[in-house]
């Protein structure tokens, strides 16, 4: 009985094995005619869903406009933050669309596009707060809120070694938490902290300022991730990026949005 078993789980290790080589090596050889996107669904302005549960927001449009210049259907999967890269890698949809930055660790795991916007990390406080700046000795001792597993958790981490770093599932939650009274600050996106510092939700607090742009902790960008064979549709993406930025589309969709250019340099 035991050969038996460790025969059929060599066989669908090769299976397996076999299929995920198969997979890897088809994209060169596949047409596209419909991109399936992952995205959280919970990170304002870049992604939520409004009050029929469809999907919006800046990545979002961006990603229409892609799919439009790549003469591809666009379908849309909310997929919660945590499990992203597995579903991407299971095969529940294509590519993510979710503010995702281009990280060593995260390029390990998938293939990423060239980047479609870049913004600085920033801190926001209560506005009676007396916290005079974003050093690491202004923010020492204190609590500060961010998203689990993402690049502004590490930098926190990373900035403020001296603080005690709260993670949450989602931008909402932090937000609620600092709101309430149980955080001395927050970090995330700068365009992420604006326009909810601009909102009703966000009138208890006040930006503090932004953080270095340190590549190390954020990485080269946010982009699109890919599965890691996925060559041509990561280069499909790459020159459709490159198209909107040049036809004024990106600019057009951006400034639905932001004030200033999100791009970066």
């Amino acid at each position: 009985m035991r050969s038996i078993k460790t025969a059929l789980l060599a066989l669908s290790a090769l299976a397996l094995t076999t299929s995920l080589a198969a997979a890897q090596e088809s994209d060169a050889n596949k047409t596209w005619t419909e991109v399936r996107i992952g995205s959280e669904g919970a990170y304002p302005p870049f992604n939520m869903l409004d009050a029929s549960g469809k999907l919006n927001g800046f990545d979002i449009d961006i990603a229409n406009a892609l799919c439009d210049q790549m003469k591809v259907k666009c379908t849309f999967v909310t997929q919660d933050w945590d499990g992203i890269i597995p579903a991407l890698q299971n095969n529940r949809f294509d590519a993510i669309m979710s503010g995702m930055s281009i990280t060593p660790e995260r390029e390990k795991q998938v293939l990423f596009t060239n980047k479609y916007f870049n913004t600085p990390g920033a801190v926001a406080v209560p506005k009676d707060s007396t916290i005079a700046d974003t050093s690491a000795a202004s923010l020492a001792g204190k609590t500060i809120g961010a998203q689990a597993s993402t690049t502004h958790s590490q930098a926190a981490e990373k900035f403020f070694p001296d603080a005690d770093v709260r993670v949450y599932p989602t931008a909402e939650e932090y937000k609620l938490d600092i709101a309430n009274g149980r955080l001395d600050a927050v970090t995330d996106d700068i365009v992420v902290l604006g326009p909810w510092l601009e909102s009703a939700e966000g009138a208890c607090c006040k930006l503090l300022g932004t953080l270095p742009m340190d590549e190390s902790v954020y990485g080269k960008g946010l982009g699109i991730a890919v599965r890691q064979g996925d060559t041509k549709l990561k280069k499909m993406f790459d020159d459709a990026i490159t198209a909107i930025r040049a036809d004024g589309t990106y600019k057009k969709i951006q400034d639905k949005y932001f004030k200033f250019d999100v791009y970066g340099k």
